[in-house]
């Protein structure tokens, strides 16, 4: 008893922490960026006009904004002017922030709107370069935190709102960005500006703009959602063959999850320095994910599932990050098992379970981990284990309440944040039971199960007998299953060492444990002779 306050105290702690994560820069919620960017083929320097519109959430005389600063290598960000409803106003602009005295003090939900002129050579964020073919590019790679390289703003993932990009660039190129194309217009000197538009608020992590030399196919519309692929002119058909699987993975989380969020969905080969990155309605691919042959289809499954979540429902702070990579670590194995069958998951299950014992060999941390930098959470726990925690909410809820679940989680969370309690909430309301011990043990404990299995056979009795011990400091609480000859038997685990018999027609060549791969841990069988 006293083991299971101490852990609801931790656990309390841990989450009254995490429900502060939303008091970054608190005094602002952005409502709207508009983002007018100008680049060139002769450098790489950006010149940029931010208007910004803010509602204030307290009163105050400041206003700051994140803007990485000029480094000692000369990238960074310039700031030249801002503007405060039209009106010139004071800043200063150091150590990555653009601080603003503002000309009054506010009012609690006062609207006012910045203007902030800029200019510089990114550091990151915006990313100049050439693709394989030796064309130059030019791409936006915000997550986690990098988009104040590049773009004046509240660089939170708890801030979300709608966006408008305004790119001029030489007019050989293609721009691809969030939302709807509202214009394209041809200007002297062989430029070209083209006005992308997003009214469906994001966090900054997933705001972008892509511009290359692109040939763009549409392959067709799922649900009235136009869906597109942008391809480096070379690789046309073969990346016009792979993308187009989108239209068969959209309808499986539309039907499955809920609505889409965005009014397209644009597919894009890029030089993001990730295999794939979620940005809404426009998903960046690394420039290998074209090969003809779809091998990427799991790629393509997992980033279109971030649409859902990661992007509409996202997480209320970092160290929630298997809300977002987790969530999609599952919904690309439940498409797959969809379209191949129950043997295609349970292939991804084993190789996930065992990347996810090797990596907690080597590190103990917990899922929901507050120590890690944003980086360095990219990793197994948010990933495989994540995708594990789900599969077995799937297991011991039963399809129809997880499915039910997940549902009204998205429901719930779309457009807005959610922490890793608010997810045990959903399926607690839906499901009628206390989950608070199965996310304790899965989300804030370092460890995986552990068991050593010791069995025997009585030829006298025609039985077989266990004992069950977790090596683990944490003792879990586990449905184990196990397969004697042509039956399957589960166990309730719960304590340090329990005792087992079953009868037996005659004696196996040795138990099967979790015949259905259902459970994360990991077991030694051992044969007691008598």
């Amino acid at each position: 008893m006293l083991r299971k306050i101490i852990t609801a105290l931790a656990l309390l702690f841990v989450q009254t922490v995490f429900s502060q994560a939303n008091l970054y820069n608190p005094s602002i919620d952005v409502q709207h960026y508009e983002f007018n960017i100008k680049v060139s083929d002769n450098n790489d320097s950006l010149y940029g006009r931010a208007i910004i519109t803010v509602r204030f959430t307290e009163k105050t005389n400041t206003v700051r904004f994140d803007l990485v600063s000029i480094n000692d290598t000369g990238r960074g960000m310039i700031v030249t002017g801002v503007k405060e409803n039209n009106q010139n106003v004071a800043f200063v602009h150091s150590q990555n922030m653009v601080n603003i005295v503002s000309s009054k003090l506010t009012s609690v939900d006062e609207i006012r709107k910045f203007e902030i002129t800029y200019k510089g050579i990114p550091a990151d964020g915006l990313i100049f370069s050439k693709n394989k073919f030796k064309h130059r590019t030019i791409f936006a790679d915000n997550w986690p935190n990098r988009g104040k390289n590049w773009i004046p703003c509240k660089d939170h993932l708890s801030d979300k709102a709608g966006v408008d990009f305004i790119v001029t660039a030489p007019d050989h190129y293609q721009v691809v960005s969030n939302g709807i194309k509202v214009e394209e217009t041809n200007l002297p000197d062989q430029l070209r500006l083209t006005h992308w538009r997003e009214d469906v608020p994001l966090p900054t992590k997933i705001m972008v703009v892509g511009i290359a030399d692109f040939a763009v196919d549409y392959p067709g519309e799922t649900n009235g959602i136009p869906v597109s692929s942008w391809i480096f002119p070379e690789q046309k058909e073969k990346g016009f063959y792979d993308y187009a699987q989108a239209l068969d993975i959209l309808p499986f989380y539309i039907k499955n999850v809920g609505p889409y969020s965005y009014k397209k969905l644009a597919n894009v080969q890029s030089k993001t320095i990730f295999g794939g990155m979620e940005n809404a309605g426009a998903i960046f691919y690394s420039e290998s994910s074209v090969s003809g042959t779809r091998k990427s289809e799991s790629l393509l499954a997992h980033e279109i599932a971030h649409q859902w979540f990661g992007d509409a429902a996202t997480e209320i702070d970092w160290p929630h990050l298997w809300l977002s990579e987790g969530f999609a670590t599952e919904m690309t194995h439940l498409y797959l098992e969809s379209k191949y069958g129950v043997d295609t998951l349970i292939k991804s299950l084993k190789k996930d379970r065992t990347t996810v014992l090797a990596f907690t060999k080597k590190t103990k941390l917990p899922v929901v981990d507050t120590i890690s930098k944003n980086m360095e959470l990219l990793n197994t726990n948010s990933y495989q284990k994540g995708g594990w925690i789900l599969q077995m909410l799937r297991n011991q809820l039963g399809d129809v309440v997880f499915w039910k679940s997940v549902q009204q989680y998205y429901a719930a969370y779309r457009g807005k944040n959610a922490s890793t309690k608010d997810l045990q909430k959903i399926f607690e309301q839906v499901s009628g039971k206390d989950l608070q011990a199965f996310f304790i043990q899965w989300l804030y404990t370092g460890e995986n199960p552990t068991l050593l299995v010791n069995w025997s056979y009585d030829e006298n009795k025609k039985e077989v007998s266990l004992t069950v011990t977790q090596q683990t400091a944490k003792l879990f609480e586990l449905p184990l299953e196990i397969a004697l000859g042509d039956k399957t038997y589960t166990l309730s685990l719960s304590k340090k060492e329990q005792q087992f018999s079953f009868p037996v027609k005659t004696k196996p060549s040795k138990p099967e444990l979790d015949p259905g791969c259902k459970l994360l841990f990991e077991a030694v069988v051992k044969e007691e002779t008598k």
